[in-house]
């Protein structure tokens, strides 16, 4: 018998990505560069980024707020740098959400169990999560590691299914996480963002399926996502 603590197993769990996955965090970026140049300078929004670079290298993840804290040296007698730390927390990442990613998430979960698993820092990403409004729209089922790929036996301890379907707009990961869970996972591949663009072709052809947006996940019934169901892929490149 299964006690008050343990999660029914579910027939499929949908696990998505966030960041240009569910939301357009290149155009995050873009804005926290423009930001950066206005209050510091082209020359201070470069020492920004280099060690952002320098501290996603030594982590594994996107750290804004812990390049943010690098970043003061010298600048402590600057106005600015304190009103950063309230643009990063504060950052409408409602309106970053791609069309219609509210509704996809309300559909995958008329499908089955749907969770976010993500990678990224303990306060950042889920603030993040929390501002664009997916915390509430999937009742705080959320999964945040560092290498979400290395995780996957935490993850089915938590989300236990008879099958899995990940969301991922780096074709990469998919890759690992289908070597690991093999038939047990199909892929979803959305061609959305830098990483998906500069994905080696066979890498992103690997995938179960391939779409071009998310919301397309919206017009895909549940054998759409089985492993007896067809290849669902765009056009070749």
């Amino acid at each position: 018998m299964l006690s008050n603590d343990t999660p029914a197993t579910a027939s499929v769990a949908f696990l998505l990505d966030v960041d240009n996955t569910l939301l357009d965090n290149d155009r995050f970026a873009v804005d926290l560069g423009d930001t950066l140049t206005q209050a510091f300078g082209v020359a201070e929004r470069d020492r920004y980024w280099a060690i952002y670079a320098q501290l996603r290298d030594e982590l594994g993840y996107a750290d804004y707020l812990g390049a943010l804290q690098r970043f003061r040296v010298g600048l402590d007698n600057d106005p600015s740098l304190l009103q950063m730390s309230k643009y990063l927390l504060d950052y409408p990442f409602t309106d970053r959400l791609y069309p219609h990613a509210l509704e996809t998430l309300a559909h995958l979960r008329t499908l089955g169990t749907a969770a976010i698993l993500s990678d990224g820092d303990v306060v950042f990403q889920p603030r993040k999560i929390q501002r664009a409004g997916l915390w509430d729209a999937l009742d705080g089922e959320v999964l945040i590691y560092v290498h979400k790929q290395q995780m996957l036996v935490a993850m089915q301890q938590r989300y236990p299914a008879a099958h899995y379907v990940m969301v991922d707009d780096k074709p990469q990961i998919l890759a690992e996480m289908k070597q690991r869970l093999g038939h047990r996972l199909t892929t979803v591949f959305v061609e959305q963002g830098h990483y998906a663009t500069q994905a080696p072709a066979d890498v992103r052809a690997a995938a179960d399926i391939r779409i071009a947006c998310i919301d397309e996940l919206r017009e895909r019934k549940l054998g759409d996502f089985l492993p007896d169901a067809p290849t669902i892929n765009l056009p070749a490149d």
